[in-house]
């Protein structure tokens, strides 16, 4: 999939653990592994601002696109 979800790499910038980011977010922490591992089909943009205000951080940060190989 050529869309990349850098949602680890924030949460290891911002040293903060899964749980607390999916509690700051109001998902379940399966819902956010399932963002995190790059495994949805779609994300809310409601959840695209909840994380993005919970990890200080822009919507680029934690998504770039890349052409398939």
């Amino acid at each position: 999939m050529p869309i990349v979800v850098d949602i680890d790499v924030m949460l290891a910038r911002r040293k903060m653990p899964v749980g607390v980011l999916a509690d700051r977010v109001g998902i379940t922490p399966a819902n956010l592994a399932v963002l995190k591992n790059g495994r949805a089909k779609a994300v809310r943009f409601a959840t695209l601002e909840a994380l993005c205000e919970a990890l200080d951080c822009q919507p680029g940060d934690l998504l770039r696109w890349e052409p398939e190989a």
